[in-house]
Order: structure tokens, then C-alpha cells, then sequence
């Protein structure tokens, strides 16, 4: 390896040169306190900025070995001492504290190098510093990865290598090199120079959200919503949370409580397995519930507000999707004898209607494993969600292909152990099916089961909530599932040359989707994605497929694939860009959401 008086000795013989000579900088240089890793050098200065990382190691770090090493107990004998469970729950829970050590560490770099931004000068991008940014939510991201073994931390980030119109100008790289990166990693990647308590606080608040979730599974429960708890955001474009806003408390009916780690005792409202109806006033909080428990999927930080709203984790969002690609989908459980004699046990189409799509979601979201669904009566199709007795009488049974979700809701809840959360405004139909039913009232909850029962009782049942005859039958990926073949996608690369798949382009849109080629996936929908990072991924995901042709079940080659990243890390996914690459990690459901999207695989 080089040392820094070599990189020092190369910036000074190639200054004033033209920009392409900075490529010899690629390589590793050891500053003592760190590495310094060159990986790819841009261009030109008007070009995407360099990738360079620095590595700390475990050492010199010195962060804890609880917050990242998997420590699992023994007896005298060396021998185990805890059950299967309770191992593999010791090493998830290890995992989710270096992944909250990570996300730390991540942020404070950032808040380090924005110091000194831009401070080197020059023409282009020349000076720029930038790190991933970080939402609300606790990601594991390949921007900062600390060993499991010894703690050594890893951290990627951007520079623009400084010039003056196309000509060298190392002298302002230098600056960055010699005097902000080592002041950044000082004050950062060092246990000794971070803020101590405030990084206990990330680890607290992890432990304590993974003991919510072993207590939802033990008590029955879906979610849980902490009393305190701040559910309203800043603005539609802002997910920070409202200044003065109404602090949520339970329904004294409702109301739990739970001994956490570092919280010590909460109080919340927990919501059973089930059926569970959100109601009420527009504008009175019903929407913004649902959206806090979307987001209860994923661990926040401190002072996000939602901190101790945790969902089920296998959770899924389920909306109309007007135009979605659909592959060979068994959407018979909602949908059949269509008047085209089109196969609905097998469901294909390129441009699908929103209560095809809706059918289509909530199949794949029990393929995908999920074991609560959240739905919003405003992004979704009604005739999807209902269909009345007076509508059921106009038009007869025998004429309308559509099963409502409202006559399989109960069958899914009590035959598959799949809870709904449903926020319904303009039906009192889903009164009858509810176990609980939630009114929201200035964004306070009530839980008026009761009343509303009682007062469905006035009306006639049958006419409100006529039931279907069809017979509930579970979708056929449960006994037969769908095959998938990315080697029959239609990939169209260069022409030119023996590889053609080293040449498939892909790009990002935010979270709006991921191109390959000129084809798009599209991902607007898939609302539990919460950041462009783990769309990276999902592209990343899609290429993997296209390039490595695999065959099976979408099940198993997600299964597969996820045994890689769980293995070898996030960036196996990149492929040759691993070591570069900005990745978040993103769940099982929203990845066979992605492949169930994407119009360049073949379901056979």
C-alpha cells in the first residue's frame, strides 16, 4: 500500500496537467489514522464526482463491541446455551444494533463534511463532498459499513476532484485529502469524538422497537402506537415531524403496556390481529393514521416522533394501480368468469383496470408473505371494495365478475391469518366485518366497536352487506407457484460485441421507478419505499436478474438472492460497481414487488 507522501508527490507532478492524468491516482494510501481508497475517478469536472472511501480500523474506532459484534451465550460446557429461537433472535437483534451503529456514524460524517463544502475551488463539480442522505428512517446502506467481526468502519462518499477548466488543480484536492477529510474522520468514524449519549439514544431506541415486535407476535397484535407519539408530518414534501402538533393517546379500551429495555414501561394502543376499521371526519387524522403504520415497518430515529409506532413488519400497502403489468396473477379469489372468457387463474395483462390491479396487489402480497394489509378507501377501486345489496339486486350475480374485497375479508383474516387495517370514509358496510373500529376525531382516536355495532344492527344486513356465493378458494401460487425466467425478458442492448448484457444501462427515478434500457418499471405505487437508495437496489436487483438468468419460483429466487446479500452484503447486488455502489437495503415484499412489475421478466 502507498502512503500519503506518495499520493502527496503524485498530486504535485500532475498539477496543471490535463484532468485525465488524475486517473493515477486510483489506488489505496495510508493517512495512519485511515485508509483513503481512490475507486473511480470522473472524466472531467463537469462529470459525476469521484468515488473515494476511507477505512477506520475496528481498533482505532473503538465503538462498543455490543453495538456491532454477534454475541451469542454459552454454557460451561461450550455448549449453546439458548434455544434455536432464541439465537437467531440474538443475532437479528445484533444485526439491527450495527445497523443503527451504521446509520449514526452516516449521518455525523454528513453533518462533518458539510462543513466544508465546496471550500476547495474550481470550475465543474470541483469541490463537491457528498454522502448519502439519510431520511427518518434507520436503513442498512452500503455508504457505511462496520465490520461484525472487529468493528472496522467503511465509509463511501463523492468528491469532485478540483480543476481549473479541464486542467488539474491539486493543490485544492489536496485540501480536501490532507486537511478536511482527516478533520471529518476525526470527528465521525472516532467512538472517543462522537456524541456518546446521543448514539446510545440510536442503539435504545433500535433494541427497544425489536422488543415491540417480539410483543406484537406473543400479545396478538398488529401494531402498536405509542401514547406521545407525533403522527402528523411538517408538510406533504416533508416527512419531519409537525411542530405543535395533536400528540396521539390511546383509547383507554385499547390501551397496553409494554417493559422495554431502555424506554422502560410505554403506554400505547394496540391493535389486534383482525379486521380493524379507521373512520371518521375528513381531515380528522384517519389517512395520516394509516400512513404512520405503513411507515411502521421500519425502525425511526430519535425525535422522528414515530419512534414507537411498530407494525408487522411483513406489512404491505395495498392501493389501486391503473395500468400496472400484471404476470400470470390468480386474482379467482376476487375476479372470475369474465364476459371475454380471459383466464383469471392465470391473469395476464399490460394494462390492468384498478380493481384488477387492487386483486392483483393483495394476491402478491400474500405470495410475498405479508400477514397484515393496509388499505385507504380513497386510492382504492369500489367496485374492489364493495358492492351493496341494492346493487347486487339491480344487477345479478351471474353478471357481475367481480367478488368484493368486503365478502373475503373475514376468510382471509380467520382461513389465512391475514389481518386488514382499513380507513374507510363513505361506507358503513365494513361495520359488520370490522373486530375493531377506530374513530379518529382531531386526530384523537376513539374506539367506538360498540356504538357502531349497534347501530349497523338498526339496518338491514342483508341489504348493506349482501354476501358473495362464490366459495373461497386460496390463490394457486400455494400449491402451484409461478415460475419466472429473466432470460426471456426483451432486453434490448448493443449489438456490437460477444457480451451484449455488460452493456444494459439502468437509471433511477427517485422513488418513482427504475429504467432499463428505454423500459420502465414502474414503482410510483409501491409506497413503503421511502427512499431512492433502496430503488438503487431494486435496479440493481433487476439487473442481476437479466444477467444472471436465474429460473424457479419467484419465491425462491428472491430467497436466493436475499441469502447473497445476507452472506457477501447489500452490494453483491452491484455486481462489478459493488464497491462504489449507494445502496439501501429494501424488504422482501417491496423486491417481489419490483420483479412482479417489471415487464422485461417472463413468468412462465
Amino acid at each position: 500500500m502507498k502512503s500519503k507522501e506518495d499520493l502527496r508527490n503524485l498530486l504535485d507532478r500532475i498539477d496543471r496537467k490535463s484532468y485525465p492524468a488524475y486517473k493515477d491516482t486510483r489506488g489505496s494510501y495510508d493517512f495512519g489514522m485511515f485508509i483513503l481508497n481512490i475507486d473511480h475517478v470522473q472524466g472531467d469536472p463537469f462529470a459525476a464526482p469521484s468515488k473515494v472511501s476511507v477505512t477506520v480500523n475496528g481498533t482505532r474506532a473503538g465503538f462498543p463491541e455490543d453495538y456491532y459484534r454477534v454475541v451469542q451465550s454459552q454454557n460451561k460446557d461450550g455448549l449453546s446455551g439458548q434455544t434455536y429461537d432464541e439465537e437467531k433472535n440474538g443475532v437479528l437483534l445484533s444485526k439491527q444494533k450495527r445497523v443503527a451503529l451504521q446509520d449514526f456514524i452516516l449521518r455525523a460524517f454528513a453533518q462533518e463534511i458539510g462543513k466544508f463544502q465546496r471550500k476547495a475551488k474550481g470550475s465543474g463539480k470541483s469541490g463537491a463532498m457528498q454522502i448519502s442522505h439519510c431520511g427518518q428512517e434507520i436503513l442498512e446502506r452500503t455508504a457505511c459499513q462496520v465490520s461484525a467481526k472487529d468493528g472496522t468502519v467503511r465509509m463511501q462518499m463523492e468528491v469532485g476532484f478540483p480543476a481549473r477548466g479541464r486542467t488539474i488543480d491539486s493543490k485544492e484536492l489536496q485540501k480536501i485529502f490532507y486537511d478536511y477529510l482527516p478533520k471529518c474522520v476525526e470527528q465521525a468514524l472516532l467512538y472517543k469524538n462522537v456524541n456518546q449519549p446521543k448514539l446510545k439514544s440510536w442503539i435504545g431506541v433500535t433494541v427497544d422497537v425489536y422488543t415491540i415486535r417480539q410483543e406484537l407476535k406473543k400479545k396478538k397484535l398488529t401494531a402498536f402506537v405509542a401514547n406521545g407519539s407525533i403522527l402528523p408530518r411538517e408538510t406533504g414534501v416533508s416527512s419531519r415531524p409537525m411542530k405543535e402538533a395533536v400528540l396521539f393517546e390511546s383509547p383507554k379500551s385499547m390501551e397496553i403496556e409494554l417493559d422495554l429495555p431502555n424506554r422502560g414501561t410505554i403506554c400505547g394502543m394496540g391493535i389486534p390481529q383482525g379486521i380493524t376499521l379507521i373512520v371518521g371526519g375528513g381531515y380528522h387524522g384517519k389517512s395520516t393514521l394509516l400512513e404512520a403504520l405503513e411507515l411502521g415497518v421500519y425502525t425511526h430515529i430519535p425525535g422522528d416522533g414515530r419512534e414507537y409506532i411498530v407494525t408487522d413488519d411483513t406489512a404491505v400497502k395495498i392501493r389501486a394501480e391503473d395500468g400496472r403489468c400484471i404476470h400470470k396473477d390468480d386474482i379467482s379469489l376476487f375476479i372470475s368468469h369474465l364476459p371475454n372468457g380471459k383466464n383469471t387463474v392465470e391473469f395476464v395483462s399490460e394494462d390492468a383496470s384498478g380493481s384488477t390491479s387492487q386483486a392483483a396487489n393483495v394476491v402478491e402480497a400474500m405470495e410475498a408473505g405479508a400477514k397484515t394489509l393496509l388499505m385507504d378507501e380513497d386510492t382504492s377501486a369500489t367496485n374492489f371494495m364493495i358492492r351493496d345489496g341494492l346493487m347486487q339486486q339491480v344487477v345479478c350475480q351471474e353478471a357481475e365478475p367481480i367478488t368484493p374485497f368486503l365478502d373475503r375479508i373475514e376468510d382471509l383474516s380467520k382461513k389465512c391469518g391475514i389481518s386488514t387495517v382499513l380507513v374507510a370514509g363513505s361506507s358503513g358496510a365494513y361495520f359488520y366485518k370490522a373486530d375493531k373500529i377506530i374513530q379518529m376525531e382531531s386526530y384523537k382516536p376513539k374506539d367506538i366497536t360498540e356504538f357502531a355495532k349497534e347501530k349497523a344492527a338498526a339496518y338491514a344486513s342483508d341489504i348493506l352487506c349482501a354476501t358473495s356465493e362464490q366459495e373461497f378458494v386460496m390463490p394457486k401460487f400455494t400449491g402451484k407457484p409461478r415460475y419466472m425466467d429473466a432470460s426471456r425478458g426483451s432486453v434490448r442492448g448493443s449489438s456490437r460485441g460477444s457480451d451484449r448484457d455488460s452493456r444494459v444501462k439502468m437509471k433511477t427515478m427517485g422513488l418513482d421507478g427504475v429504467m432499463i434500457q428505454h423500459e420502465v418499471t414502474d414503482l410510483r405505487y409501491v409506497e413503503q419505499l421511502v427512499d431512492s437508495e433502496q430503488v438503487s437496489a431494486l435496479g440493481y436487483l433487476l439487473m442481476w436478474m437479466i444477467k444472471k438468468h436465474p429460473t424457479g419460483t419467484l419465491q425462491e429466487v428472491v430467497e436466493e438472492i436475499q441469502s447473497k446479500m445476507e452472506t457477501e452484503g447489500l452490494s453483491v447486488l452491484a455486481d462489478e460497481n459493488r464497491q462504489t455502489a449507494n445502496l439501501a437495503w429494501p424488504r422482501k415484499q417491496e423486491m417481489m414487488a419490483c420483479l412482479n412489475r417489471c415487464r422485461q421478466i417472463k413468468f412462465d
